[in-house]
């Protein structure tokens, strides 16, 4: 994991909030969930949409796991930009494949 860390940590292609994120992505236990308000809330953000939009435009995924990430209601939420069909399968499939 270090390797994706320091891709994150000294990459120029996205925002210090982006960075944020994603390092904190790295912490989320495989096999686990966390709803974009935790979140937010875990990097001192008051905002699951702005959270949500860092994700949806997260470029070291799945290596990052945005997928880990849930609505507060218990529903996947999104996944690569995508709220249903083939986008929200692989966000199933990537959780699935962790929990085993």
């Amino acid at each position: 994991m270090g390797d994706i860390r320091d891709k994150v940590l000294h990459s120029t292609a996205i925002t210090e909030f982006q960075r944020r994120v994603y390092i904190a992505l790295l912490d989320i236990p495989r096999g686990t969930t966390i709803t974009y308000g935790e979140l937010a809330r875990r990097i001192g953000c008051r905002s699951a949409q702005a959270v949500g939009q860092a994700l949806r435009r997260n470029p070291f995924a799945p290596e990052v796991p945005c997928h880990r990430v849930v609505a507060a209601d218990g529903s996947l939420g999104g996944y690569n930009g995508g709220r249903s069909g083939e986008q929200l399968d692989i966000k199933r499939r990537l959780l699935d494949e962790e929990r085993r």
